[in-house]
């Protein structure tokens, strides 16, 4: 019942501007969509493949922003993905009428017009299209096909590098273009699309030393984690009731910590978050991960708001630069949370930027450059998503810096074997702002 009172209010606030098909839609097509809209909207779309699948296959990107084709200072970078198994494909088409949309109503909506002005938006729909074949080729099955896995029967979401134990799976040439393409970008905010549930799930999705005895295993930033799922949750049509599939537990509040439903080593949310300083959630969209096309339209329905309102998040917290006397950027700068002791200490990009996504709150920032000098700083944080900018803070050093040396693979891989209120508020404040800003 109530379900059905918030789809009629999401139909009600969204501008329906689709022309793309409520279809699956097969490589070849997704590929001929992504070239169709870069050639359209070429001011504010830039299409690039990260590598290949097994079995040869691009793994197509189309970022959108005001700067499509390179990171400007300033501007978060976020990232969305769909299709890691190839069988859930419903965020895969999610995807594609998010970005239909976004270019559609870039200089017609308000808050979209300044979303992508303010933030570079990358949209990976598939990260397995070889499994997507496969599931299209296969008998439709609501809930397992041999698609999940990619040409070499790899589950790509157990493939990653993992703190907490070794990963003894060869890793993927999916998985390796995906790992070097968070390490390369400055990502701050992602979103990982699944099926076979209806959840917003975050870190850690594996078992931590020192975990809670519930199975519960909890990250340094997990007040940010929950903030972020909860918005996702109560922006969607269903999500936040926890009880839309018969054959999964109920969620309080439609989210879950990953490891508290059930833990599994080598995923990419751990990997994003541990890694590379980018805070993932996976998002569980479906009961049946490979539903008949007619109901997809009404998944783009229950999602759309939740997909947009989601990129506004990457403006939480603060962000700057950290510089010398010259005012040169210092790369490679620790730069730490007084009380989040993250397990790779977060570090500035070639640019000296560091971005730290934080709800509103007095926080102590400690700077590093390694060997040399340190500098701690009080700063108080507040709700600046309105101004689609993170508090900036740019710390600056009196001396000049050579550039610290860079983490390297085997620095990861030291790393992969060694290494084992006010939230409410901001969140109802966040709820109405998407009400009646985003349409």
């Amino acid at each position: 019942m109530f379900r059905n009172i918030k789809l009629l209010w999401i139909w009600a606030i969204i501008a329906y501007t689709t022309e793309l098909e409520f279809k699956y839609h097969n490589t070849t097509e997704l590929e001929s969509f992504l070239r169709d809209i870069n050639t359209k909207y070429p001011s504010i779309t830039y299409l690039y493949s990260i590598g290949t699948s097994v079995n040869g296959s691009d793994l197509w990107v189309l970022a959108i922003g005001k700067y499509p084709k390179h990171h400007t200072v300033g501007i978060p970078d976020v990232k969305y993905i769909g299709n890691i198994h190839g069988d859930e494909v419903v965020g895969r088409e999610m995807l594609l009428h998010l970005i239909e949309h976004l270019v559609k109503m870039y200089g017609k909506d308000v808050t979209i017009t300044r979303l992508i002005n303010n933030t570079r938006i990358h949209i990976m729909p598939s990260m397995n299209p070889d499994g997507f074949e496969i599931t299209q080729r296969d008998e439709p099955n609501c809930m397992f096909s041999s698609g999940r896995y990619n040409e070499k029967l790899i589950d790509l979401n157990r493939n990653f590098l993992d703190p907490f134990e070794n990963n003894t799976s060869s890793l993927q040439p999916e998985t390796k273009a995906v790992m070097n393409w968070i390490r390369s970008e400055t990502f701050v905010l992602s979103i990982s699309l699944h099926g076979g549930a209806v959840v917003a799930s975050y870190p850690y999705d594996n078992k931590h030393p020192g975990m809670q005895p519930s199975g519960y295993s909890k990250c340094p930033d997990d007040d940010v984690f929950i903030f972020l799922a909860k918005n996702y949750s109560y922006s969607h049509g269903c999500m936040f009731s926890g009880d839309e599939c018969e054959n999964t537990p109920f969620f309080q509040d439609g989210i879950t910590n990953g490891a508290d439903w059930y833990p599994f080593p080598g995923g990419m949310q751990d990997f994003n978050y541990i890694f590379g300083q980018c805070f993932e959630l996976t998002v569980e969209l479906s009961c049946c991960k490979n539903p008949p096309a007619m109901t997809l339209e009404e998944f783009w329905i229950e999602n759309q708001v939740s997909l947009i309102n989601f990129f506004k998040f990457a403006h939480l917290g603060i962000k700057g630069q950290v510089l010398d006397s010259k005012g040169a950027p210092i790369e490679n700068a620790i730069v730490e949370v007084q009380g989040r002791k993250n397990i790779i200490p977060y570090r500035t990009n070639k640019w000296g930027e560091y971005y730290r996504l934080l709800l509103p709150g007095l926080y102590t920032l400690n700077v590093t450059v390694p060997g040399i000098e340190s500098r701690t700083t009080e700063l108080q944080v507040f709700n600046n998503l309105a101004n689609f900018s993170a508090l900036i803070f740019n710390f600056n050093f009196n001396s000049i810096f050579r550039h610290a040396t860079s983490l390297n693979d085997d620095t990861y891989q030291q790393y992969n074997t060694a290494s084992r209120i006010q939230q409410n508020t901001i969140f109802l404040i966040s709820i109405v702002f998407c009400s009646v800003l985003i349409y």
